[in-house]
């Protein structure tokens, strides 16, 4: 009966240790929603810096529209 016990117990630590390392494994690689969610995310942070870059251009047009106008005005 004794023998039963230490070959479970070493079967139970075998099988933690397995999912131990399935579960260290299966963390590093990416897989389809992760890539899908990087892509999501490059995509909104270079639209995020083109919008910034067309409100500074609108802005500088906006600024130079109102030294046109204050020129014509005096």
């Amino acid at each position: 009966m004794m023998n039963v016990t230490k070959i479970s117990r070493n079967v139970i630590a075998a099988m933690v240790v397995g999912l131990f390392i399935a579960g260290a494994y299966g963390c590093k690689k990416e897989g389809p929603m992760e890539k899908a969610g990087k892509g999501i995310d490059n995509a909104v942070e270079k639209t995020g810096q083109q919008l910034d870059k067309a409100v500074e251009k609108t802005g500088e047009k906006v600024e130079e529209a109102g030294d046109k106008i204050k020129k014509s005005v005096k």
